[in-house]
């Protein structure tokens, strides 16, 4: 009811083909009746919802980071069950990627780096990511998993939770202090009071660091001898700590349970602006009180359901992916700044470095090499390494750096840059590495053979590849005059294809 009365109880108006879905607009969840409650109040109109294909290819790059086969969109076409997103997207949340994608997402706020100047060194580097990327794989309990974080100890090889105090931008305890408030409680302690910051500092006072005689190898410990001692908590309540316990866990104890303000906003807030473009509360890893949500009334709502759910992550990804809001079109209906703030509509936005790489190598079946430039002894990097699934910030490409992969050096959200420069679009028009790719003898070679030479096949199986949709009745009628002009099938199919991977479409979510 409270979307018709918003668009006038019409069913979605002037939907553009093939973007756009002729849908009733139904209120999916409770996520919409806080997203639509304040467009309402604002006078906003919500954008209609995404056409099918859109649907797909955007759940397959916001939940695992890669693109759907032409297989999935064909298979998801035709099914006609009522539920079919919501089972695709139950479908999504079980896959390995899911898992990947998530890692490399946490590698990044968790600086995840062999080399200068975080130097977990090789070893450490690779085990710390497996247990991140574990963590996911089996749902780990977010609680448990910032737990196991914030109180470890051990040697960086084989208690790989111990890297989270070896890879702050400085090891002494303000830099430890300040690791701890970015990443789990999304605010920046060099902006708060002098005597609040040295109480939080004052829990980190402890963590100390061994060498062994294994190369590179480092033992974190927290230094428990001294007298009993009383600690103030950020939010002015006092701890008192015995002699022989670790102050790191009663700080563990304050920020996990469940009436404080800090931990369940800052993760849901994540996965918000992982999924939707930007935090309710914006920036990510600013969160403070001269900074409010957009939307309190919906981050209290995911707050609550994190808790509830026994921080589910997954719960949390899945109510979002399930919901109307995140299921509109990227098309606007309203034409002011504050639409997006609001999330009237799905924003687009460039693809990651990491994924836009592997979805060139998917849809041409070429991959990648990837190294260290830094002569350090390490592990073998398999071929048809995603570059998603990349372990250690040090091993790159000209790719990765060229497209702003973020260097992992303080574990904010800006460091990941996503603006397109002149080098990326020169790069993707004229570059060699791109034009071998397209070129190469495997998958985009093998589609007018698949075509049987039928002109008008082998470009809806291009659209397919690539786009993860069908040719409109014009595009399909501009692409066969072009293919009419003299050049052979494989030519024109090249050009086809290097033209589909420069456009907008390809390169950014929508």
């Amino acid at each position: 009811m409270l979307v018709a009365a918003i668009t006038g109880g019409v069913a979605a108006q002037e939907v553009v083909a093939p973007y756009e879905k002729d849908a009733s607009c139904v209120a999916a969840n409770e996520i919409d009746t806080h997203v639509l409650a304040a467009l309402k109040k604002k006078g906003i109109k919500p954008a209609n919802v995404c056409s099918d294909e859109v649907f797909l290819r955007r759940a397959y790059l916001d939940a695992t980071g890669t693109l759907p086969t032409p297989w999935n969109v064909q298979e998801f076409m035709k099914d006609t069950r009522p539920d079919k997103r919501a089972r695709v997207i139950d479908a999504l949340l079980e896959r390995e990627e899911f898992a990947e994608y998530q890692a490399m997402k946490w590698c990044d706020v968790l600086r995840v780096k062999s080399e200068f100047p975080i130097n977990l060194w090789p070893n450490a580097a690779e085990a710390y990511h497996r247990w991140i990327y574990d963590a996911f794989r089996k749902n780990m309990p977010y609680d448990k998993f910032a737990r196991e974080l914030l109180t470890a100890s051990g040697s960086n090889f084989r208690d790989p939770q111990a890297n989270f105090y070896r890879a702050a931008g400085s090891r002494d305890p303000q830099g430890l202090a300040a690791a701890v408030a970015l990443t789990f409680m999304g605010t920046r302690i060099d902006k708060w009071p002098d005597a609040k910051r040295a109480d939080m500092v004052a829990f980190f006072s402890r963590v100390r660091y061994k060498a062994t005689a294994e190369w590179k190898e480092e033992i974190v410990y927290c230094d428990s001898t001294g007298p009993d001692t009383a600690f103030h908590l950020p939010d002015g309540k006092k701890v008192t700590v015995k002699s022989g316990d670790d102050p790191r866990k009663a700080f563990a104890d304050w920020l996990t349970a469940k009436d404080k303000r800090w931990f369940g906003k800052n993760c849901v807030n994540r996965i918000w602006a992982s999924l939707m473009g930007r935090g309710i509360i914006s920036e990510v890893d600013d969160i403070r009180d001269d900074n409010p949500p957009s939307n309190p009334a919906l981050l209290a709502y995911l707050e609550k359901e994190l808790v509830a759910s026994h921080y589910d992550l997954r719960h949390v990804f899945r109510l979002i992916l399930n919901s109307r809001t995140y299921q509109q079109s990227s098309i606007p209906r309203d034409s002011r700044e504050e639409a997006e703030a609001m999330f009237a509509y799905y924003p687009v936005r460039r693809l990651e470095a990491e994924v836009l790489i592997d979805a060139l190598c998917q849809i041409t079946g070429v991959y990648e090499e990837y190294s260290s430039q830094t002569p350090e002894p390490y592990t073998f990097i398999p071929d048809r390494q995603p570059a998603v699934a990349l372990a250690d910030g040090s091993i790159t490409s000209e790719f990765l750096e060229m497209f702003g992969r973020p260097p992992r050096d303080t574990g904010f959200v800006a460091e990941r840059n996503n603006d397109f420069t002149d080098a990326q679009r020169l790069h993707l028009l004229n570059s060699t590495h791109i034009r071998k790719k397209i070129e190469s003898d495997s998958v985009l070679q093998m589609i007018p053979l698949l075509a049987r030479g039928d002109r008008r096949e082998t470009i809806r199986l291009l659209y397919l590849n690539i786009l993860s949709r069908y040719p409109t009745p014009s595009e399909l009628q501009t692409a066969e005059s072009y293919y009419g002009g003299g050049l052979s099938l494989t030519q024109a199919s090249n050009d086809l294809a290097w033209a589909l991977v420069n456009t907008k479409e390809f390169l950014y979510r929508h």
